[in-house]
C-alpha cells in the first residue's frame, strides 16, 4: 500500500512540474511569435472577455472563466486580439476544465450575427429531423459548412461565391459575427502559427464583403 501511495505522489508531483514547464513553454513561444509580428502579448489573466463580447456564447459557457496569454495589436490594418480561453464546467467530482485559443478581429464596420462552422454528422441527423441550417448555391459549401443567421440575406450577402471559394479552399475554424466583430476559434488550444491562420481566415471573409454591403451597413447606402 505504501509503494502505491509514494508511486501515486511521484505521478501527481510529476505531472504538476510537467504542467508549469509546458505552460512556461507556451508562454515562451506565444511571446516570441507575438513580438515578431509587432504585437503585444500579455500572460495575464484576463476575465473580462465574457463580457466584452457578451454574445460570443463560447466565453460564456460554464464558470470560472478567464483569457490569458493575450496577444493585441494591428493586423492588417484591423485591430486583433488573440487568446487562450479556460473555463469549468460541473462541479466536485463531475469537474471538468476546458479550454481553447481564439481570435477576434474588428470588423471596423457594424456587423449582423452569423454563425459559420464545418459541417459534422451530427448536423446530418438534425436535418432529417427539420433542424436545416442555411443552403447556398454551391452544394460542396453547404455540404462543408453549417451556416446560421437569424437574417438569411445578411448571411447570402456575406457569403457570396468568391467568399464561398475563399473558406473551401482556407483552413477550418468555428467563426461568429457580433455586431462589430468576428470570432474565430477550435474546441482546443491552437498551436502559435494557427493563431495567424485564424486571423487570415477572419480577414479574408471580412475583405470580401460586398462594396454595397459595407456602404450599407456604415449608413451610406440604402437599407435592404
Amino acid at each position: 500500500m505504501e509503494v502505491i501511495f509514494v508511486l501515486f505522489a511521484v505521478a501527481v508531483i510529476a505531472a504538476v512540474v510537467y504542467g508549469y514547464y509546458a505552460a512556461a513553454q507556451r508562454r515562451k513561444e506565444l511571446s516570441a511569435w507575438a513580438r515578431e509580428r509587432g504585437l503585444w502579448f500579455s500572460p495575464a489573466k484576463d476575465r473580462t472577455l465574457d463580457g466584452r463580447f457578451s454574445e460570443f456564447d463560447c466565453l460564456s459557457r460554464g464558470h470560472s472563466r478567464y483569457a490569458h496569454n493575450l496577444i493585441s495589436g494591428d493586423w492588417s490594418g484591423r485591430e486583433f486580439l488573440a487568446f487562450d480561453y479556460h473555463y469549468v464546467t460541473g462541479h466536485g467530482k463531475n469537474q471538468s476544465t476546458h479550454t481553447f485559443s481564439a481570435v477576434v478581429l474588428d470588423g471596423q464596420v457594424p456587423l449582423k450575427p452569423l454563425f459559420i462552422r464545418p459541417e459534422g454528422c451530427f448536423d446530418k441527423i438534425t436535418e432529417f429531423f427539420g433542424y436545416d441550417d442555411i443552403d447556398f448555391e454551391s452544394a460542396e459549401f453547404s455540404r462543408t459548412f453549417y451556416v446560421k443567421s437569424p437574417d438569411r440575406r445578411w448571411a447570402y450577402d456575406v457569403i457570396h461565391q468568391r467568399t464561398m471559394a475563399f473558406l473551401l479552399e482556407a483552413p477550418r475554424f468555428t467563426m461568429k459575427f457580433d455586431r462589430r466583430h468576428v470570432i474565430a476559434y477550435l474546441g482546443r488550444r491552437f498551436k502559435p502559427q494557427e493563431f495567424a491562420a485564424a486571423a487570415e481566415v477572419v480577414q479574408g471573409v471580412l475583405d470580401r464583403l460586398p462594396e454595397y454591403l459595407v456602404r450599407q451597413q456604415s449608413g451610406q447606402g440604402p437599407s435592404t
